[in-house]
């Protein structure tokens, strides 16, 4: 079974979310890199691009496939992870941690509760 941290929302799209102070952290879960297989690849979207909720902004291609990365939130991407590009194996070794993929500054945080809570998320994963 896939791990599913309680204090993050989850899109459909296998996108997790972790707010702090109006900035959404967002990376891939533990069962999107699963199925991924080893990730080869990421490519991100820039600094300063506006994104809105279910937009394709970034790309991770493993040994398996290619795959769009979907924001779960509408704003601003503020900061991206460095570590990620030059690192993919990350997204697999620490989907939850040092794996994310950008941050943005919410412009409507309403579309939070939109996402999946953990227990919807497990249920639509079979977990």
């Amino acid at each position: 079974m896939s791990n599913v941290p309680e204090d993050l929302v989850y899109a459909k799209s296998h996108e997790w979310v972790r707010v702090d102070n109006g900035i959404a952290t967002v990376g891939i879960t533990d069962h999107a890199q699963h199925e991924l297989t080893d990730v080869v690849f990421v490519e991100l979207p820039a600094a300063g691009r506006s994104v809105k909720a279910a937009e394709a902004c970034a790309v991770v291609e493993s040994v398996k496939t290619a795959s769009d990365i979907y924001s779960p939130v509408s704003g601003e991407i503020i900061e991206i992870n460095p570590n990620i590009v030059n690192d993919p194996g990350l997204v697999n070794g620490e989907p939850f941690g040092n794996g994310w993929f950008f941050k943005v500054r919410l412009s409507n945080p309403t579309e939070l509760q939109d996402l999946l809570t953990p227990a919807s998320y497990r249920t639509q994963i079979g977990g």
